[in-house]
């Protein structure tokens, strides 16, 4: 009983004491009596708790390069599975009401940007997996199911409408209606597809190791390029064939006479027609790099046969203007009679007669001068001009755009050096006007100034009759584009310089200074 009444001052407590309560605040409201000690604050049971909350702000755009998985046990599965839900995306139907004018057998066409938003997939996991040697082949070998499921599917697709005589139908050049059928828009689709995805294939180099030990993306790199040329060379080459007979007439002078304001050639009327609807269609076919470099040789060939048959025009001098007829003092007077004079008093019958101008004698025939020539060259430039060229951002693309620039220098620069061979005043010296030829010369072919010189300054032989050929042996031979007539320049040069006479100076100072100029790059 002692030892219950007297607690020990050496023996612990069972348990520590507790700290004394603290003081609870002051409630919320004087009037309230909940006080404070609740674990969740009032604040939570306020109105703003039944608001809905704001989200979060976000990009302003779906970014174009999806965020790659995360690298944990599982991801070469969940890579694979991505793939698959991303081939079956980029060929799906797209949403949308269906419009009457683009569908076959039910189906729309493919939009544009499938085969971007799949290479960015691709692209995005392999830029992750850069610096792991390992995982970017295994990402690699992840790609070949998909890839090549999707070729296939795309490949059955496309059989049935080659076939189609839709297929190769001129783009039609109504205004109200529709550029391209149908069935173009359903293969336009395709290739564009194709073209896209193979951007990235571009960018990563693949499939261009045919070793087995590679990516052995090969096969299905060349089956992408087969869907593309086969939807765009059919359709380009159709092109060609149908601009190509409007440019190769221009060497047939126009024989019509017409105003100053319409002395345009016919074929430069038809193309006026058909040529901004042509360009549009042609745009929509050739919006990949991939048939980019299709598009610049059916272009530079377009020019080309620009550039030869508007100097092949045959040359005729300008005749010197005739004298007026000469007519009578008396009809002179009573043409410009003045006002003031009494009218006869027995009107004459030829008074009310249609008076022709006696005072011009009736026009020549329509000679292919230097104003009609040069203004089908600008017209032809500026028509060509609306045709697409290749992208010169793209580094696969960028050299095949050098080469239609320079094709279309050449042609710009083929007016003025018209106009400079058939005005140069006789009293300039024979070397000023071969330098005023040789600078307005040097965007064009030698091949191509040298008829202009000749017509005007030599003798008004051709270039095939001084080199003993015939026209066609020489065009065949030499003609056939900038290449072949770069490498032809040379000797063909030499052998005019030694068939021209001793009094062709201008021809012949020029011929020189042109040769020795295309010599010096290959010395340097």
């Amino acid at each position: 009983m002692h030892a219950i009444k007297t607690p020990s001052f050496f023996r612990p407590a069972s348990r520590p004491s507790s700290p004394a309560p603290a003081p609870a605040p002051p409630p919320s409201r004087p009037d309230s009596g909940i006080g404070m000690e609740r674990s969740r604050p009032l604040n939570k049971l306020s109105l703003t708790t039944f608001r809905r909350a704001s989200p979060a702000p976000g990009p302003p755009a779906i970014s174009n390069t999806p965020a790659p998985l995360i690298q944990d046990g599982s991801y070469l599965e969940m890579l694979g599975l991505k793939l698959s839900e991303a081939v079956s995306k980029a060929i799906a139907q797209p949403n949308g009401p269906p419009a009457a004018h683009e569908q076959v057998s039910g189906r729309r066409p493919l939009p544009a940007g499938r085969g971007r938003a799949l290479g960015s997939l691709i692209a995005s996991e392999l830029r992750a997996a850069s610096e792991n040697q390992h995982l970017y082949r295994a990402i690699l070998r992840s790609l070949h199911r998909p890839l090549s499921v999707l070729s296939g599917n795309l490949s059955s697709i496309l059989v049935p409408l080659l076939s189609s005589p839709q297929l190769l139908a001129l783009p039609s050049t109504v205004p109200s209606a529709p550029t391209l059928n149908p069935t173009q828009l359903h293969v336009i689709g395709i290739s564009s597809l194709a073209g896209e995805l193979l951007e990235t294939f571009d960018d990563f180099a693949l499939g261009l190791d045919g070793d087995l030990r590679g990516d052995g993306l090969k096969q299905v790199r060349e089956t992408l390029m087969s869907l593309v040329n086969r939807v765009v060379n059919p359709f380009l080459g159709m092109m060609k064939n149908e601009l190509a007979p409007f440019v190769e007439s221009l060497e047939v002078p126009n024989g019509k006479t017409a105003k100053a304001s319409q002395n345009l050639h016919p074929s430069i009327t038809a193309l006026q027609t058909v040529m901004p609807a042509y360009s549009k269609a042609i745009a929509r076919y050739t919006t990949t790099p991939a048939s980019q470099t299709v598009l610049a040789t059916h272009v530079i060939s377009l020019i080309w046969k620009s550039l030869v048959a508007l100097t092949a025009r045959p040359y005729v001098p300008p005749s010197p203007p005739s004298s007026p007829l000469s007519v009578p003092v008396g009809a002179a007077k009573k043409r410009r009679g003045s006002p003031t004079a009494s009218p006869p008093l027995t009107p004459s019958p030829a008074r009310f007669t249609i008076k022709l101008p006696s005072s011009r004698p009736p026009s020549p025939p329509a000679a292919p001068s230097a104003l009609t020539t040069s203004a089908d060259a600008r017209a032809l430039f500026d028509l060509l001009n609306l045709l697409p060229r290749p992208d010169a951002s793209k580094k696969t693309t960028r050299l095949a755009r050098e080469a239609v620039d320079e094709a279309y220098d050449g042609l710009k620069a083929l007016p003025t050096f018209i106009d400079l061979v058939y005005t140069t005043p006789s009293v300039s010296s024979a070397d000023d006007t071969a330098q005023q030829l040789l600078a307005a010369a040097a965007d064009i072919p030698t091949l191509i100034a040298l008829p202009v010189v000749l017509h005007v300054y030599g003798r008004g032989d051709s270039v095939s009759t001084l080199l003993g050929l015939t026209e066609e042996s020489y065009r065949s031979g030499c003609l056939t584009g900038f290449g072949r007539a770069e490498e032809c320049a040379g000797a063909v040069g030499e052998r005019v310089l030694n068939m021209l006479n001793a009094g062709d100076t201008i021809p012949r100072n020029w011929l020189e200074a042109e040769l020795a100029e295309d010599m010096l790059p290959s010395s340097l």
